[in-house]
Protein backbone atom coordinates (compact mmCIF):
# COMPACT_ATOMS: atom_id res chain seq x y z
CA UNK A 1 0.00 0.00 0.00
CA UNK A 2 0.62 3.39 -0.47
CA UNK A 3 0.07 5.98 1.85
CA UNK A 4 -0.89 9.68 1.39
CA UNK A 5 -0.76 10.86 5.34
CA UNK A 6 2.90 9.18 6.09
CA UNK A 7 5.89 11.16 5.29
CA UNK A 8 8.37 8.94 3.15
CA UNK A 9 11.41 8.36 4.58
CA UNK A 10 14.89 6.23 3.45
CA UNK A 11 15.44 3.63 5.05
CA UNK A 12 18.88 1.65 4.61
CA UNK A 13 19.76 -1.66 6.13
CA UNK A 14 22.99 -0.39 7.21
CA UNK A 15 21.42 2.31 9.82
CA UNK A 16 19.62 -0.65 12.01
CA UNK A 17 21.24 -3.64 13.90
CA UNK A 18 22.69 -6.36 11.56
CA UNK A 19 20.42 -9.36 11.52
CA UNK A 20 21.08 -11.60 15.06
CA UNK A 21 22.41 -14.92 14.52
CA UNK A 22 21.86 -15.75 17.75
CA UNK A 23 18.59 -15.80 19.88
CA UNK A 24 17.67 -12.56 20.68
CA UNK A 25 14.00 -10.67 22.01
CA UNK A 26 13.78 -7.07 20.96
CA UNK A 27 9.79 -5.81 21.35
CA UNK A 28 9.43 -3.30 18.08
CA UNK A 29 6.24 -0.86 18.72
CA UNK A 30 3.98 -0.56 15.47
CA UNK A 31 3.37 2.99 14.39
CA UNK A 32 0.14 4.59 13.43
CA UNK A 33 -0.71 6.23 10.50
CA UNK A 34 -3.30 6.62 7.43
CA UNK A 35 -3.31 5.14 4.13
CA UNK A 36 -5.56 6.28 0.88
CA UNK A 37 -7.89 8.49 1.67
CA UNK A 38 -8.10 7.97 5.53
CA UNK A 39 -7.82 3.73 6.45
CA UNK A 40 -5.87 3.35 9.95
CA UNK A 41 -2.43 0.98 9.54
CA UNK A 42 -0.02 0.33 12.03
CA UNK A 43 3.52 0.33 10.46
CA UNK A 44 5.73 -2.23 12.32
CA UNK A 45 7.86 -2.85 9.22
CA UNK A 46 10.51 -1.09 8.34
CA UNK A 47 11.56 0.35 11.66
CA UNK A 48 15.14 2.11 12.88
CA UNK A 49 15.38 -0.93 14.77
CA UNK A 50 14.62 -3.69 12.45
CA UNK A 51 15.16 -2.84 8.63
CA UNK A 52 14.39 -6.55 7.07
CA UNK A 53 13.14 -9.82 9.39
CA UNK A 54 15.21 -12.52 6.56
CA UNK A 55 13.39 -10.95 2.70
CA UNK A 56 10.15 -8.93 4.44
CA UNK A 57 11.07 -5.60 4.61
CA UNK A 58 7.54 -3.70 5.30
CA UNK A 59 4.50 -4.68 7.13
CA UNK A 60 1.37 -2.43 7.42
CA UNK A 61 -1.42 -4.03 10.25
CA UNK A 62 -4.61 -2.98 8.56
CA UNK A 63 -7.19 -1.71 10.86
CA UNK A 64 -9.28 -3.67 12.03
CA UNK A 65 -11.81 -0.64 11.43
CA UNK A 66 -15.14 -0.26 10.66
CA UNK A 67 -15.81 1.00 6.76
CA UNK A 68 -19.00 2.48 8.51
CA UNK A 69 -17.07 4.58 10.29
CA UNK A 70 -13.47 5.08 8.49
CA UNK A 71 -14.54 5.47 4.61
CA UNK A 72 -13.88 2.74 2.05
CA UNK A 73 -10.27 1.89 1.24
CA UNK A 74 -9.06 3.69 -1.71
CA UNK A 75 -4.92 3.58 -2.52
CA UNK A 76 -4.87 5.47 -6.07
CA UNK A 77 -2.37 3.63 -8.70
CA UNK A 78 0.73 3.56 -7.34
CA UNK A 79 4.09 2.14 -8.25
CA UNK A 80 6.73 -0.30 -7.29
CA UNK A 81 10.50 -1.58 -7.93
CA UNK A 82 12.42 -4.46 -6.85
CA UNK A 83 9.95 -5.81 -4.52
CA UNK A 84 6.87 -8.32 -4.11
CA UNK A 85 3.65 -7.24 -2.36
CA UNK A 86 2.13 -10.24 -0.41
CA UNK A 87 -1.52 -9.17 1.53
CA UNK A 88 -3.74 -11.44 3.68
CA UNK A 89 -7.05 -10.52 4.88
CA UNK A 90 -8.54 -11.80 8.11
CA UNK A 91 -11.88 -9.72 6.90
CA UNK A 92 -13.50 -7.53 4.03
CA UNK A 93 -12.61 -7.68 0.73
CA UNK A 94 -9.83 -5.52 -1.58
CA UNK A 95 -10.44 -5.03 -5.26
CA UNK A 96 -6.54 -5.15 -6.72
CA UNK A 97 -6.00 -3.55 -10.42
CA UNK A 98 -2.60 -3.38 -11.85
CA UNK A 99 -0.71 -2.44 -14.81
CA UNK A 100 -0.47 -5.77 -16.45
CA UNK A 101 -4.63 -5.87 -16.68
CA UNK A 102 -5.57 -8.13 -13.48
CA UNK A 103 -8.74 -7.12 -11.52
CA UNK A 104 -8.94 -9.86 -9.01
CA UNK A 105 -10.67 -9.45 -5.10
CA UNK A 106 -9.30 -10.70 -2.50
CA UNK A 107 -11.37 -11.87 0.57
CA UNK A 108 -10.50 -13.87 3.90
CA UNK A 109 -8.22 -16.78 3.25
CA UNK A 110 -7.09 -15.79 0.12
CA UNK A 111 -3.95 -14.75 -1.05
CA UNK A 112 -2.49 -12.00 -3.46
CA UNK A 113 1.12 -11.84 -4.21
CA UNK A 114 2.34 -9.13 -6.67
CA UNK A 115 5.74 -9.18 -7.90
CA UNK A 116 7.13 -5.66 -9.44
CA UNK A 117 10.31 -6.81 -10.84
CA UNK A 118 11.80 -3.87 -13.08
CA UNK A 119 8.36 -2.03 -12.70
CA UNK A 120 4.46 -2.34 -11.67
CA UNK A 121 1.83 0.04 -10.58
CA UNK A 122 -1.62 -0.84 -9.06
CA UNK A 123 -4.35 0.63 -7.12
CA UNK A 124 -6.24 -1.22 -4.08
CA UNK A 125 -9.82 0.09 -3.07
CA UNK A 126 -12.78 -1.76 -1.37
CA UNK A 127 -15.24 -2.69 -3.53
CA UNK A 128 -18.77 -1.17 -4.87
CA UNK A 129 -21.25 -0.37 -1.27
CA UNK A 130 -18.58 -2.18 1.08
CA UNK A 131 -19.38 -2.06 4.30
CA UNK A 132 -18.31 -3.82 7.93
CA UNK A 133 -14.96 -4.86 8.91
CA UNK A 134 -11.86 -4.47 7.24
CA UNK A 135 -8.44 -6.37 8.78
CA UNK A 136 -5.39 -8.10 7.47
CA UNK A 137 -1.82 -6.85 6.77
CA UNK A 138 -0.06 -6.32 3.82
CA UNK A 139 3.75 -6.79 3.77
CA UNK A 140 6.75 -6.54 1.25
CA UNK A 141 9.61 -8.59 0.57
CA UNK A 142 12.60 -7.68 -1.13
CA UNK A 143 13.51 -9.17 -4.40
CA UNK A 144 17.12 -10.54 -4.94
CA UNK A 145 19.79 -9.14 -6.96
CA UNK A 146 18.67 -11.92 -9.31
CA UNK A 147 14.91 -11.34 -9.51
CA UNK A 148 14.76 -8.02 -9.18
CA UNK A 149 14.78 -6.80 -13.04
CA UNK A 150 12.49 -9.87 -14.24
CA UNK A 151 9.36 -8.98 -15.96
CA UNK A 152 6.57 -7.89 -13.41
CA UNK A 153 3.64 -10.62 -12.14
CA UNK A 154 0.66 -10.91 -10.25
CA UNK A 155 -0.89 -14.26 -9.04
CA UNK A 156 -3.75 -14.57 -6.77
CA UNK A 157 -3.78 -18.32 -4.32
CA UNK A 158 -7.74 -19.25 -3.30
CA UNK A 159 -6.35 -21.80 -1.25
CA UNK A 160 -3.80 -22.15 0.96
CA UNK A 161 -2.54 -25.14 3.17
CA UNK A 162 -3.68 -25.55 6.84
CA UNK A 163 -2.25 -27.33 9.80
CA UNK A 164 -4.21 -27.88 12.82
CA UNK A 165 -3.16 -29.37 16.09
CA UNK A 166 -2.81 -28.70 19.60
CA UNK A 167 -5.82 -26.01 19.16
CA UNK A 168 -4.03 -24.13 17.02
CA UNK A 169 -4.75 -23.19 13.10
CA UNK A 170 -1.65 -22.62 10.84
CA UNK A 171 -1.83 -21.53 7.54
CA UNK A 172 1.32 -21.32 5.76
CA UNK A 173 1.23 -18.01 3.51
CA UNK A 174 4.69 -18.10 2.32
CA UNK A 175 7.83 -21.12 2.34
CA UNK A 176 7.38 -24.29 4.00
CA UNK A 177 6.26 -25.48 7.77
CA UNK A 178 5.14 -28.42 9.14
CA UNK A 179 5.54 -30.77 6.01
CA UNK A 180 3.27 -28.07 4.08
CA UNK A 181 4.27 -25.59 1.13
CA UNK A 182 2.50 -22.30 0.39
CA UNK A 183 2.18 -22.52 -3.87
CA UNK A 184 3.05 -18.44 -3.41
CA UNK A 185 6.37 -18.08 -5.50
CA UNK A 186 9.16 -16.37 -3.80
CA UNK A 187 12.64 -15.66 -4.43
CA UNK A 188 14.41 -16.19 -1.08
CA UNK A 189 14.57 -18.62 1.71
CA UNK A 190 11.10 -17.56 3.63
CA UNK A 191 8.71 -18.51 6.02
CA UNK A 192 5.17 -16.76 6.92
CA UNK A 193 2.41 -17.97 8.85
CA UNK A 194 -0.55 -17.03 9.92
CA UNK A 195 -1.63 -18.96 13.63
CA UNK A 196 -5.12 -18.73 14.74
CA UNK A 197 -5.29 -20.04 18.20
CA UNK A 198 -8.11 -20.48 21.26
CA UNK A 199 -6.86 -21.16 24.43
CA UNK A 200 -3.45 -22.49 24.03
CA UNK A 201 -0.27 -23.62 26.22
CA UNK A 202 2.40 -25.69 23.46
CA UNK A 203 5.97 -25.23 21.18
CA UNK A 204 6.07 -24.01 18.00
CA UNK A 205 9.60 -25.56 15.87
CA UNK A 206 11.19 -23.20 13.96
CA UNK A 207 14.38 -23.63 11.34
CA UNK A 208 17.23 -22.43 13.35
CA UNK A 209 19.18 -20.77 10.22
CA UNK A 210 16.51 -18.48 9.70
CA UNK A 211 15.49 -15.16 11.75
CA UNK A 212 12.15 -14.68 12.70
CA UNK A 213 9.94 -12.50 14.36
CA UNK A 214 5.86 -12.07 15.52
CA UNK A 215 3.31 -10.21 15.93
CA UNK A 216 -0.13 -10.42 17.24
CA UNK A 217 -3.30 -9.28 15.27
CA UNK A 218 -5.34 -10.21 17.43
CA UNK A 219 -6.11 -11.32 20.95
CA UNK A 220 -2.80 -11.47 23.10
CA UNK A 221 -0.28 -13.92 23.68
CA UNK A 222 2.98 -14.62 25.78
CA UNK A 223 5.99 -16.13 23.81
CA UNK A 224 8.59 -17.70 25.48
CA UNK A 225 7.59 -15.49 28.54
CA UNK A 226 6.98 -12.88 26.93
CA UNK A 227 3.50 -11.31 26.68
CA UNK A 228 2.59 -9.45 23.20
CA UNK A 229 -0.13 -7.15 22.47
CA UNK A 230 -1.34 -6.02 18.89
CA UNK A 231 0.95 -3.96 17.16
CA UNK A 232 4.35 -4.90 18.82
CA UNK A 233 6.27 -7.04 16.64
CA UNK A 234 8.69 -9.37 18.83
CA UNK A 235 12.24 -10.00 17.19
CA UNK A 236 13.81 -13.32 17.50
CA UNK A 237 16.92 -13.21 16.00
CA UNK A 238 18.25 -16.86 14.42
CA UNK A 239 19.84 -19.86 15.96
CA UNK A 240 15.72 -21.07 18.03
CA UNK A 241 14.70 -24.26 17.01
CA UNK A 242 11.45 -23.57 19.24
CA UNK A 243 9.35 -21.32 20.64
CA UNK A 244 7.03 -21.87 23.93
CA UNK A 245 3.67 -19.91 22.75
CA UNK A 246 0.58 -19.37 25.31
CA UNK A 247 -2.37 -17.45 23.54
CA UNK A 248 -5.71 -16.61 24.78
CA UNK A 249 -9.22 -17.30 22.89
CA UNK A 250 -9.71 -15.43 19.71
CA UNK A 251 -5.68 -14.94 19.56
CA UNK A 252 -4.14 -14.33 15.91
CA UNK A 253 -0.34 -14.19 15.21
CA UNK A 254 1.38 -13.69 12.12
CA UNK A 255 5.04 -15.17 12.40
CA UNK A 256 7.44 -13.84 9.46
CA UNK A 257 11.24 -15.23 8.92
CA UNK A 258 13.53 -16.10 6.22
CA UNK A 259 17.55 -16.51 5.71
CA UNK A 260 18.79 -12.82 6.18
CA UNK A 261 19.12 -10.65 3.31
CA UNK A 262 22.82 -10.61 1.73
CA UNK A 263 22.76 -7.64 0.06
CA UNK A 264 22.35 -3.93 0.87
CA UNK A 265 18.97 -2.46 0.16
CA UNK A 266 17.72 0.81 0.24
CA UNK A 267 13.78 1.89 0.26
CA UNK A 268 12.54 5.19 -0.33
CA UNK A 269 8.26 5.80 -0.85
CA UNK A 270 7.63 2.49 -2.87
CA UNK A 271 10.52 1.86 -4.32
CA UNK A 272 12.87 -0.87 -3.34
CA UNK A 273 16.32 -0.45 -4.08
CA UNK A 274 20.24 -0.35 -3.99
CA UNK A 275 21.63 3.47 -4.97
CA UNK A 276 19.83 6.66 -4.46
CA UNK A 277 20.24 7.40 -8.12
CA UNK A 278 18.01 4.37 -8.54
CA UNK A 279 15.28 5.38 -6.30
CA UNK A 280 15.85 9.20 -7.70
CA UNK A 281 15.56 8.21 -11.15
CA UNK A 282 12.54 5.74 -10.51
CA UNK A 283 10.64 8.91 -8.79
CA UNK A 284 11.45 10.78 -12.15
CA UNK A 285 10.16 7.89 -14.38
CA UNK A 286 7.16 7.67 -12.53
CA UNK A 287 6.20 11.27 -12.15
CA UNK A 288 6.93 11.50 -15.81
CA UNK A 289 4.92 8.79 -17.09
CA UNK A 290 7.66 6.79 -17.96
CA UNK A 291 10.11 3.75 -16.74
CA UNK A 292 7.77 1.03 -17.93
CA UNK A 293 5.18 1.29 -15.19
CA UNK A 294 2.63 1.52 -17.51
CA UNK A 295 -1.30 2.32 -16.44
CA UNK A 296 -4.21 0.99 -14.04
CA UNK A 297 -7.19 0.71 -16.32
CA UNK A 298 -10.50 1.09 -14.04
CA UNK A 299 -9.46 2.92 -11.33
CA UNK A 300 -11.75 6.14 -10.66
CA UNK A 301 -9.13 8.96 -9.84
CA UNK A 302 -5.83 10.11 -10.38
CA UNK A 303 -3.00 8.21 -9.42
CA UNK A 304 -0.15 9.14 -6.72
CA UNK A 305 3.01 11.41 -7.80
CA UNK A 306 6.22 10.13 -6.04
CA UNK A 307 7.86 12.38 -3.29
CA UNK A 308 11.63 13.05 -4.63
CA UNK A 309 14.07 12.42 -1.86
CA UNK A 310 15.78 15.17 0.09
CA UNK A 311 18.62 14.07 -1.81
CA UNK A 312 17.80 14.96 -5.08
CA UNK A 313 16.03 18.20 -6.79
CA UNK A 314 12.55 17.97 -8.39
CA UNK A 315 12.77 17.97 -12.63
CA UNK A 316 12.54 21.49 -13.90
Amino acid sequence: MSERRYDPQLSAVGDAPAPSSEPVTQRIEGHAALVGDGMPINRVLPSRLRRLVGPWCFLDHIGPAMIDNVGPLRVAPHPHIGLQTVTWLTAGEILHRDSLGSLQMIRPGQLNVMTSGRAISHSEESPGAAAGEIHGVQFWTVLPESARFMEPMFDHYPVLPTIARDQLSITVISGEYGGERSPARHFWPIVGLEISAGVVDTQLSLDPAFEHALLVIDGTANIDGEALLPNVMLYLGAGRSRIQLACDAGCRIILIGGKPFEEEVLMWWNFVGRTREELTRACVEWNAGQGGFGDVKGYDGSRLIAPMPPWASAPG
